[in-house]
């Protein structure tokens, strides 16, 4: 079975059923809390089912991880493989009309984050599609990508995620970082902004806040380190983590080994 290849055609069916209620107040009605905690919207739960009927049609089976429904089993053979999603990122962005959302893929032998050896993560409005296969690099829309060379803070163009009630607590640790970098962005879609990471776009990203899913970075996790690019703990360790709906995890991603030291130095 060809993976890669069923994970785009659940990308571009996501594109296709979600794109209708884009913006749209629709898109906003809520349907309790998913697996992962957040309030469930109609657009997640389109982006979800679409997904399913995906597998169904190609007679995958694999258990699903899903950041809305928590776990399911599809198939015959449910324990062969693991895929892991998040049918829609940046949820908050497509009931707005801020035109940056994705949804990332990512499939694994164990429910572990380092079996990853497929993944996808599509610009579901500008359909841009990144993918990544376990020794085999990393591609933006068939094309090879590479990080930037960039060494140094000061010229950088750095994502932080911010979206916490306990920035506080992080605020300080973050302020060394903050008072050295001129360009900071931080766009909403975590999974996209990896995978900007990974081809150059921008320099790096940092989430301190304990509070990202791993389903929300599962295959943009692939992504960037295929790329060249690296995404370890603000420890400097590999994240060794289980591939769950509720499982949080914390990183530096950075083009190279030597932007990953300045930013490790100065959180301290």
């Amino acid at each position: 079975m060809n993976w890669l290849i069923i994970l785009k055609e659940c990308a571009q069916r996501i594109r296709r059923d979600i794109l209708p209620f884009y913006n749209t107040p629709n898109a906003s009605i809520t349907f309790g809390k998913g697996a992962g905690g957040d309030a469930m919207k109609k657009i997640d739960l389109i982006a979800e089912k679409a997904i399913i009927e995906t597998l169904e049609e190609n007679d995958a089976s694999c258990t699903l991880i899903s950041e809305e429904t928590g776990i399911k089993e599809i198939g015959a053979h449910p324990h062969e493989f693991y895929l892991t999603t998040d049918p829609l990122d940046g949820t908050t962005n497509a009931t707005r009309g801020i035109p940056f959302i994705n949804t990332s893929l990512a499939v694994s032998k164990t429910p572990n984050l380092r079996s990853i050896h497929a993944a996808v993560v599509t610009d579901l409005l500008h359909n841009i599609t990144y993918t990544a296969q376990k020794s085999k690099g990393a591609h933006k829309n068939n094309k090879r990508i590479h990080p930037s060379t960039m060494t140094t803070l000061e010229a950088a163009v750095v994502g932080i995620d911010f979206n916490t009630y306990k920035i506080k607590q992080i605020a300080d640790q973050l302020n060394p970082v903050l008072e050295k970098t001129r360009h900071l962005r931080h766009l909403g879609a975590n999974a996209l902004e990896l995978c900007y990471v990974a081809d150059g776009t921008t320099d790096a990203f940092i989430d301190l806040r304990g509070k990202l899913r791993v389903t929300d970075v599962a295959a943009a996790y692939l992504i960037v380190r295929e790329a060249g690019a690296v995404m370890l703990t603000p420890k400097g360790k590999e994240i060794e983590v289980p591939l769950t709906p509720t499982q949080k995890v914390s990183f530096i991603a950075t083009a190279n080994t030597t932007l990953y030291d300045v930013i490790k130095k100065l959180l301290g």
